[in-house]
């Protein structure tokens, strides 16, 4: 669901590549890595371009066949699976969503790499949080982290300036949200307070950007509990987020109801009303900042700050932030896993991988990655976005999610119509029962 910049790694070029055959499959010195490309958004292609060459020339003999997958981010999963689905098309490396490891391994689609892991020394460098992203139901690791993100409130400067709050603004509270965003509002009513993914046509960040964000700051604390082994509904957390909905929706603070409905708005109109000044406070992720540029809005760092968005009440740990993120995992039914590991340790050198975030907009995953000088340098908030990962959570990525996500985006459709919010809270917590079988819930 993240959005992606479309910038180039400098002085590498984007060759057409032909789908792996049969060949590549039975030649032992080759191995298919697959990876997703489309449209204009080529940081994958000429990145892949890149290790592609670096891993023939420290392996004399040894070959890569990249296979890319042509289509658009939603439909990458589907089309890779049916790759997956016979070892004859089966590509050795993938890259990976994190959120896919789950439902690939209960497919049988993916290798553990939990003992090369532990022969190689640059595992240690990885941010201990983010190995969460490859880690599967079972506890072992199927992904190596490439990438990653977190999310907090973009707020314009100048803005709170003018409505007499502090440029370094640090909410401590939900309530802390909504009071800022009021008094914006009510000094300039043609801004919006805070802007909020709410509409149908988006999907998955309704569910992760705005509903998990606010649930995972309640006492609940979250949607499922990995060490019971239960989804948590009916959920007090979940209720008292769609209280926070209906608030800023109720009291006009969001985009409008006819910008909410509008599939367009997130497309087109989001960061155009943020460039504009138009946007007091956004919920969203590191990876705004890489749109902004991408549109040409270079200069956004002169009235956009972030901040950590609070829990609840001010709680402990205070702040609460979630991450997605990419990875490279190896397929189960491979016969070279020697070589594919080998070519993702060389594709996840400390140099790659600052190479991939530069040219993707997103977070390194390694520590060593993440210091580098040029990680600050390209945006002066990254240092800020990875400060958060030590507290980040990620989605449960279990096979029920998908239709429980639905449920959430289905209950704050609800809230936009002017349901209660306490009738929403109940009709999700019985839907989600249905979906995952009463006995894999607990009240919370």
């Amino acid at each position: 669901m993240r959005r992606r910049t479309a910038l180039l790694l400098a002085g590498l070029l984007a060759l057409p590549l032909a789908a792996c055959g049969g060949g590549a499959a039975a030649d032992p010195d080759t191995i298919t890595v697959a990876y997703h490309r489309y449209g204009n958004i080529q940081s994958v292609e000429t990145w892949m371009q890149r290790v592609k060459a670096q891993y023939e020339q420290a392996n004399p003999g040894k070959h890569v066949k990249l296979d890319p997958v042509v289509a658009p981010e939603s439909e990458y999963l589907s089309k890779l699976q049916l790759r997956m689905r016979s070892p004859s098309t089966a590509p050795d490396v993938l890259y990976e969503d994190s959120f896919s490891i789950n439902s690939d391994v209960a497919a049988g689609y993916l290798a553990p790499l939990d003992e090369r892991l532990a022969q190689w020394p640059d595992w240690d460098q990885y941010i201990e949080t983010t190995k969460q992203a490859g880690r599967a139901a079972d506890g072992r690791i199927y992904g190596v982290p490439l990438d990653t993100d977190t999310r907090g409130l973009w707020y314009n400067r100048e803005l709170f300036a003018d409505a007499g709050l502090p440029t370094d603004w640090r909410p401590r509270t939900w309530a802390d949200v909504l009071d800022a965003a009021r008094r914006i509002t009510q000094r300039h009513p043609d801004v919006i307070g805070l802007d909020l993914a709410l509409g149908k046509s988006e999907g998955e960040s309704v569910s992760m950007q705005t509903v998990e964000m606010l649930l995972y700051g309640t006492p609940t604390g979250t949607l499922y509990d990995e060490r019971a082994g239960k989804w948590i509904a009916p959920s007090a957390g979940f209720t008292d987020a769609m209280r926070f909905l209906s608030t800023a929706i109720g009291e006009g603070l969001t985009q409008s109801k006819a910008q909410i409905a509008d599939a367009q708005y997130d497309k087109r109109l989001r960061d155009e009303l943020a460039r504009q000044g138009k946007v007091a406070i956004r919920l969203d992720g590191s990876f705004a900042s890489g749109n902004w540029e991408n549109a040409g809005w270079t200069d956004w760092h002169r009235t956009m700050s972030a901040a950590p968005m609070p829990t609840q009440h001010g709680q402990p740990p205070g702040t609460v932030t979630l991450s997605g993120g990419w990875t490279l995992a190896m397929s189960a039914s491979g016969q070279k896993k020697d070589a594919a590991f080998e070519f993702i340790k060389q594709a996840m050198s400390k140099d790659n991988v600052v190479q991939y975030a530069l040219a993707s907009g997103n977070l390194p995953a390694r520590a060593d990655a993440a210091a580098d000088p040029r990680i600050a340098e390209s945006n002066p908030l990254n240092p800020f976005w990875i400060g958060l990962l030590g507290n980040t959570h990620y989605r449960p990525a279990l096979p029920e999610y998908p239709k429980v996500s639905e449920e959430i985006q289905r209950s704050v459709l609800d809230v936009v119509g002017g349901a209660p919010p306490e009738r929403v809270g109940d009709e999700w917590s019985r839907r989600v029962a249905e979906i995952v079988d009463p006995a894999n819930t607990r009240a919370g």
